[in-house]
């Protein structure tokens, strides 16, 4: 099977360059035909329209090619007289006759009007593919994906192209959690990030893209990227929308919908959805324990079953402004409200030396989760020319609140905990773009960052007292205050961008309940670098640079106690510094007519890297010892890695999606803590080099009667860790789905997680300890959704989008020319 795949990878390669080599020169006897398509009413570039060139009266090709994102195309031609033609699905072609092309031409802009007449074939020509590979990032279309039909944004992130999630919903980026996850351009406010995207449903988001190396316009945090979640905003003229209804097992159900009113000058959007999801999961940890001389001395078996369930609301409402023909105003307001029970079993066997049954043991965590999130934000855009002259101003104002409250049982021992957080955040940010002339591109930008987290944490004891070791109240201030500035610019087929972001942080982290003050201060400069090279019109070599920050967050921060176990706690770090990366990466992406593939090779090295060890605290529980994992700044990690993605389309009725990832991970550092025993000082060496691998494969094919059916697989490969290794995990999903009412509505049905495969399984190794753990957050899922549209295609693009940026005050992120 490793042939296989190799040689496939040597057939792709050799092809790639081999039409490039078969490319003519472009000698003195070309010249070069240039222009500009754009849609005639919105005014927005159209992406990927096609160019053909033609001997008069002729329909046999003779050169060609696409628009890049800002519509722009460049063809080589012999000098003579030839036939233009400028075609985009469901829009009107138009055809220059008799064109004498002596010199190098500039067509000028070419406007295509949206073709009545082919209204009905968009619902089967104009649907995109569920990946789109672009030079500097990767754009999931979630309309496209049935996968996903009646999930959530996790269940979306993890069918993304480098992309993975795991059982406790922790999004990571080419193997790394140290990203940034933005909706709308702007980071989440939430105050449990994973929790909240499990919440969000899948329908309310039109596409994702993932940036692996940003540039200086984009926010330095996020070591290994940035994955921008863009919401839905309606544009058709008219009132339109969709509804879709969605019942599951374990039970699960939900009601959202879409609607959009659009007017010459304004633009009503409103998504709401209400959802009721249940999650079961499970695991166990069974660790054996040793005497000093080595020998077996006990053994434990934890079994862990867990049910959480949410019943949530999702709105969001806003209306888009066109004050000018240049202006426009968008507002909206987001609110999220979600209530839960977590019930979290733990059984506990003891065996003796010999593996004989000594004693068990039970712990009940019953808990009542809540959240309220609401979000004002304002975007103001205002373009000087239609060539990217523009200033656009962005604001958002939110607060969010998390609570739990628990009654942990476990006889004899009696508890309660109470986890109360309250954040608010307000965002300012103002962006500025001026071309220069031809291919030429200067922006500049502030953005100012400004949060406060309260978090109160109470353990009680047997008593009802709260324990002053457990117990506390976390106060985190966070001002961050930065500016940037990039050019780019074109010279023939190279295409260069250069930025540099300055960032000045403020935090401080003070522990109320005991007098413990800690602040932060520090700046940085983030420069970046890009360079493309555009090697023909189906294909392009990119290289690139830039130096990111990860501030500690959330859990990794907060010193409160995770107690849902009384032998294997969770503890953050108030203490823990910003990690900083330097990113190298090269790409390679080439087109063909049925096949688009991207490869690229990649390197990062970060100093003070976060990372989890595991110590024993002393502490002793009917015998067993406690032991605690805690974030520390470990050191130094050096990652270098390849990644392929594939697109391939045989044939009309079938499409297949690939990515495969594979790195290597340098960690060198050491812990120390103190043994309370003996009092000595214990130094851990957590030196580590492992390899690993990550794999998803996607297939959609249109089976007969019109049914399409989906399989998707991904594989996570073995890694070794500092202190054991996590083992290999499989997972498959599938679905089925099929248009009904005269293409109107669409009913789907999806199973995740067929073969229940996807489980965390991992070795420890300590001094004294082994450890064989496994953790399941949700098992198999059943899925049934029924979606209606109505005034609305089912695979309608945005006709009259507002020509604005899609994901908000970030930018776009192309490439200059």
């Amino acid at each position: 099977m490793k042939q296989i795949k190799f040689a496939v990878l040597l057939v792709l390669l050799f092809t790639s360059f081999y039409n490039y080599a078969q490319q003519p020169p472009a000698g003195r006897n070309k010249v070069k035909v240039t222009g500009k398509v754009f849609e005639k009413v919105s005014k927005q570039p159209l992406e990927y329209a096609t160019i053909s060139i033609m001997a008069p009266n002729d329909t046999k090709v003779i050169a060609g090619g696409i628009t890049n994102p800002k519509g722009e195309f460049e063809v080589a031609v012999a000098p003579g007289t030839y036939d233009i033609k400028i075609e985009f699905i469901s829009f009107k072609s138009t055809e220059i006759k008799q064109k004498s092309i002596e010199d190098d031409t500039n067509l000028g802009v070419v406007n295509l009007s949206e073709d009545a007449a082919q209204l009905n074939e968009v619902v089967v020509r104009a649907e995109k593919s569920t990946v789109e590979i672009k030079l500097d990032k990767k754009v999931y279309n979630v309309g496209q994906d049935m996968i996903v039909k009646g999930g959530t944004v996790s269940d979306v992130l993890d069918n993304v192209p480098s992309v993975s999630v795991d059982t406790e919903g922790n999004v990571s980026l080419r193997g790394s959690d140290n990203i940034r996850i933005l909706i709308d351009g702007r980071p989440s406010n939430a105050i449990n990030v994973a929790e909240a995207l499990r919440q969000l449903p899948a329908d309310a988001i039109d596409k994702v893209e993932v940036i692996t190396n940003p540039s200086a316009r984009y926010d330095a945090e996020g070591g290994s990227g940035l994955i921008n979640i863009i919401l839905k905003k309606g544009k058709n003229q008219g009132f339109n929308g969709t509804f879709i209804a969605s019942t599951g097992l374990p039970e699960t159900y939900g009601l959202s919908a879409n609607l959009n009113y659009k007017t010459e000058k304004l633009n009503y959007f409103t998504t709401g959805g209400y959802n009721y999801r249940t999650n079961e999961g499970g695991g166990k940890t069974n660790s054996e324990y040793f005497n000093e001389d080595g020998t077996t001395k006990s053994y434990l078996d934890e079994d862990r079953d867990t049910k959480r369930t949410r019943d949530g609301f999702n709105g969001r409402a806003g209306v888009e402004w066109t004050l000018t023909p240049t202006t426009f105003w968008t507002n909206a307001i987001n609110y999220q409200k979600n209530t839960g029970e977590d019930v979290d079993v733990i059984n506990y066997n003891n065996y003796d030396a010999a593996r004989a049954f000594t004693g068990a043991s039970s712990r009940l965590n019953n808990a009542d989760t809540g959240s309220e999130n609401v979000e004002f934000t304002s975007n103001l855009i205002k373009n000087f020319n239609d060539k990217g002259h523009k200033l656009t101003a962005d604001l958002s104002i939110s607060r969010n609140t998390d609570d739990s409250n628990s009654i942990i049982t476990a006889s004899p021992n009696f508890n309660t905990t109470l986890n109360d957080q309250v954040q608010k955040q307000v965002l300012l940010q103002a962006d500025y773009v001026l071309p220069l002339g031809k291919g030429g591109q200067f922006e500049a930008g502030y953005k100012g960052s400004f949060g406060d987290l309260n978090n109160q944490y109470v353990i009680t004891d047997d008593l009802n007292q709260p324990d002053p070791n457990l117990s506390n109240t976390l106060e985190y201030k966070e001002n961050i205050n930065a500016l940037y500035t990039q050019y780019g610019f074109k010279v023939n087929k190279f295409s260069y961008l250069f930025g540099l972001r300055w960032e000045d942080t403020n935090i401080q982290v003070n522990l109320l309940d005991n007098n413990d003050f800690n602040t932060k201060k520090y700046n940085n400069l983030f420069p970046s670098a890009f360079i493309s090279y555009e090697i023909s019109d189906q294909s392009n070599f990119t290289a690139s640079y830039s130096k990111r920050l990860s501030r500690p967050r959330g859990r990794f921060m907060n010193p409160a106690t995770n107690y849902s176990s009384n032998i294997n706690i969770f503890q953050g770090n108030p203490d823990l510094d910003p990690s900083l990366t330097d990113k190298y990466d090269i790409g390679f992406i080439k087109r063909w007519d049925k096949v688009t593939f991207n490869t690229s090779a990649y390197f990062e090295d970060t100093k003070d890297v976060f990372s989890f060890v595991r110590s024993p605290t002393g502490e002793l529980v009917n015998g067993i010892p406690v032991i605690l994992s805690k974030p520390i700044n470990l050191g130094q990690e050096q990652k270098f890695g390849f990644e392929f993605t594939f697109n391939y389309t045989p044939f009309k009725w079938w499409k297949v999606n690939s990515n495969f990832n594979f790195y290597n991970v340098k960690t060198t550092g050491e812990n120390s803590y103190v043994d309370v025993v003996t009092g000595e000082t214990v130094v851990q060496n957590l030196d580590n080099q492992a390899n690993s691998w990550f794999a998803r494969i996607n297939s959609k094919v249109t089976l007969p009667y019109k049914i399409d059916w989906q399989l998707t697989g991904m594989y996570n490969g073995e890694q070794k860790t500092a202190q054991g290794k996590n083992l290999g995990q499989l997972g498959i999903n599938t679905a089925f789905s099929k248009d009904v009412l005269k293409d109107k509505a669409t009913i789907a049905f999806n199973i995740s997680d067929i073969f229940n495969s996807r489980i965390m399984k991992s070795y420890t190794y300590l001094e004294n300890q082994t450890s064989y753990s496994e953790m399941q957050f949700r098992k198999r899922q059943f899925n049934l959704s029924f979606t209606y549209r109505f005034n609305k295609a089912k695979n309608e693009r945005d006709k009259n989008a507002a020509p604005k940026n899609d994901g908000g005050g970030e930018g776009s992120g192309e490439f200059p020319g």
